[in-house]
Order: structure tokens, then sequence, then C-alpha cells
């Protein structure tokens, strides 16, 4: 080796044009060798730590949309009286985020792929702030349900533009690890945005309550402008999570039968999706206990969410993906049937677990979507996986409600969220075991 080294020296010293047609014909070569476009042969690590300042930006902004997501809830009462709106309208106004998420969710992952993550999350941010002070204007309920509408066009097509700018910006060991700080930090939101839209609505009223959104959605557009650094590197798509080869199909996200097949695994979070619908009327019907408390238990949740996305990312990246996954289904399978307990503690308990371990799952979901993808084909990806919090969370408070009238009690709720937990987990096993089978047949055939 060191006596080639010597000649190509001498090579370079004496006959230099030989030498440049040598390095192009070796060049040319490798190239055309590997497969993948130029655009995905960067280095899968980014320079310094400029990613960590653009995760940040992206967290920021997911704050940003998450405080006004649940934030907005105490104000329904003063907005419905204000407005004169019957509860019908108002189950209409709320009920419009299953609806829109699952309008919505595709065409803002191809809106991704097309225009860029942080164009599309700045537009998200911007549509989400006018809806908010559309309707912290509105005088009629008619406009009222407008406003709710953009507002939500806005958040859907920033959440999803959320998920794929922090795939596509985080190398990939540490992706599980920033997923779950994102769901960590969503999770912080939910719980002081309710206190915080009282509280301003305390002092303004409930339009200054929602204006005050508005304002949080603009100064977190702002912030992750600055921070967020369209520069990010894609990992090349022959490696996946853990040194794995990616399946065959990793190309092309619209004909991944993975991608697809993780639109069901949005079961995995209906507990969460029946929390703030189901839980205050068991907790009153079964324990007798105030809407106050039943808040509480919903809070308690949510911090308790907090610290699980953070350990359960870490896990994520130091294990398998699927396995932590299938993992974390198996925790939940019990909780959804120890929540039919009469016993206050055991209630407290389960539904402390299904909403945390469902939460942390969703998160975690992303991050396992967009370990089978890259380039552009991971914001399609992130459209087609939120498609199942979209479905999910539109048929889900419907099915529980309608149970609650066929039978008189909450058992049939309870056992069709466990119904669905145990679906979610055939799920993870079927997707898991065609990965493995996909990855084999890869590697023969690259022999």
């Amino acid at each position: 080796m060191t006596r080639l080294v010597r000649r190509f020296q001498r090579m370079r010293d004496t006959r230099p044009e030989k030498c440049a047609v040598l390095y192009t014909a070796v060049y040319t070569s490798a190239e055309m060798s590997n497969p993948l476009p130029k655009a995905q042969l960067r280095s899968p690590e980014p320079r310094g730590q400029n990613w960590a300042i653009s995760v940040a930006g992206v967290i920021l902004a997911m704050m940003a949309i998450q405080m006004s997501s649940l934030g907005f809830s105490p104000l329904l009462p003063a907005l419905r009286k204000d407005l004169a709106a019957s509860y019908s309208q108002m189950g209409l106004f709320t009920g419009m985020y299953g609806i829109i998420a699952l309008v919505m969710s595709l065409p803002a992952g191809m809106l991704a792929a097309r225009f860029g993550e942080k164009r599309m999350l700045l537009i998200g941010l911007s549509v989400t702030a006018l809806g908010l002070a559309s309707l912290g204007n509105a005088w009629g309920f008619g406009i009222a349900l407008v406003s709710r509408g953009v507002w939500l066009v806005g958040y859907r097509v920033a959440f999803i533009s959320v998920f794929t700018a922090m795939a596509i910006v985080t190398p990939e060991k540490y992706r599980s690890r920033t997923m779950g700080i994102l769901g960590a930090m969503a999770a912080l939101a939910s719980v002081i945005g309710a206190p915080l839209g009282t509280q301003l609505a305390e002092w303004l009223g409930w339009r200054g309550g929602i204006r005050g959104f508005a304002g949080i959605a603009v100064v977190g557009g702002v912030l992750f402008a600055v921070l967020y650094r369209t520069g990010g590197v894609i990992a090349a798509p022959g490696v996946g999570p853990h040194g794995q080869q990616k399946p065959l199909e990793a190309a092309d996200a619209l004909r991944n039968p993975i991608i697809w097949g993780m639109i069901l695994l949005g079961l995995i979070n209906m507990g969460g999706f029946s929390a703030t619908f189901f839980v205050p009327y068991a907790v009153e019907s079964v324990f007798g206990l105030t809407a106050v408390e039943s808040a509480r238990i919903i809070s308690v949740s949510y911090m308790v969410s907090i610290f699980l996305n953070l350990g359960f990312g870490y896990m994520c990246d130091r294990f398998s993906r699927w396995n932590m996954m299938i993992a974390l289904s198996l925790l939940l399978i019990p909780s959804s049937f120890a929540v039919m307990s009469h016993d206050l503690f055991v209630f407290r308990v389960s539904i402390c677990f299904i909403i945390a371990l469902g939460h942390a799952a969703t998160n975690q979901i992303y991050a396992l979507g967009s370990s089978v993808l890259s380039g552009k084909e991971i914001g399609k990806g992130m459209g087609v996986v939120g498609l199942g919090s979209g479905i999910f969370g539109y048929l889900v408070p419907q099915m529980l409600g309608y149970l609650r009238d066929a039978t008189g009690g909450f058992t049939a709720g309870w056992l069709f969220v466990a119904s669905a937990a145990v679906l979610a987990l055939g799920d993870l096993l079927v997707l898991r075991a065609y990965t493995l089978r996909s990855n084999a047949r890869r590697a023969v055939q690259q022999q």
C-alpha cells in the first residue's frame, strides 16, 4: 500500500495530467457504485452542535401550538355563553379537531416534502395565529366556527411539519431521545396552557385569553425562524436505527406498507383520546367526585408523561425501537383492563398509565416512521402516520359515547379501549416481522 502511494506521488510530480485523469476515473467509479443521490451522500452527523439549536427551535414551535390546543378548554363555557351557542354547536366546535386532522395530515406531509419543513412550519404557525386572532374577535357562532377551522388547519400543518423537521435535523442515534424531549415539552405545554388561559381570561376576558394564545403562536414562529437551520443532515437510507438496514421500500413513502401500517398504531393513544371526554363522566358517576378532581387526575397524568417521554425516548435509542414499543404496548393492556376497577386508587394509577404511555408511544411512532425513510420522503411519511391520530381522534370519542348510551355504563367503553391496545400490539408485531424480512431480503440481494 505504501509503495502504491509513493508511485502516485511521483506521478503527481512528474505527470500531473495523467494523475488528474486517474483521479477522475476513480472518483467516477466510486460515485457510480453508490446509487444514492448526491443530496443523500452527506455526513450522517451535522457539524458541531448546530442540530441541537435547531431541535430547540422545533420544540419551542411545538409548545407554541400545543398551549392553545388544550389550553382553550377552560374558556369554552364563557365562549358558549357570549356567542349564545347550544351544546350541540359546541360539540361541533370542539370535535372539528378530528375532522381537520383526518383531512389535513397527508396534505401537510406532502407540502412539507414539496416546499420544505421550515417554510411549512412557519406558514402553519402563522395560520394558527390568524385563526386564533379571528376567534378572539368573533361576535357570532358562524364566524367562530370558521375561525376554529382556520386555526386547526394551521395547527395540523405545523404539527406534521414539527415531526418532519425533528426527523430531518436530528442524527439517527439521537432521534428517539429528541422525540421524547419533544413529547415531554408538549405535555408540559398542555399542563401550563389551561391555567395560563384561565389567568388571561380573568384579566382580559375569554377573548383576551384566545388572543394571548395567538400571540404565543407568533412568538413561537419568530423563535423557530431564528433558531432552525435548514442545512440539517438526513441520514442515508442504507442504514436504519441501531445499524439495521432499512427496508427495500424506503425509497417511496406512499408505497411503503410499513408506513401505511403505522396508521393503526394510532390506537395506542386511544386512552389519551378518551381521557378528556370519558374520564370526567366516569369520575363523577362511579366515584362521585367533582370536575376539579377529574382535572387533577388528567393533569397528574400529563406530568408523569413528561418524565416517561424522556426515559422512554432514551431507551428507544439505547435498544431496539420496535422492541421497546412492543414492551410499552404490553404494559398498556393490563392498565386498560385495570381502569374498570371501582377502587379509586387503582383507577387513578390506571388512567395515569394509559395517558402517559399512550402519549410517549405517539411520539416514538413518528421516530419509527422516519427510521425507514429518507430525504423528502420523510415529510410524506409523517403525513401518512399522522392520519392515525386524525382517524381515531375523531372516531373514538363518538364510539365511547355510543357505548355509554347503549349500555348505561362505562365498562363497554373501557373494554373497547383495552381491545384497541391489543390490536395495536398485534400491528406492531406484524410490522416488526415484515421489517426483519425486508432487511434480510435486501442483505441477500446486496451479496
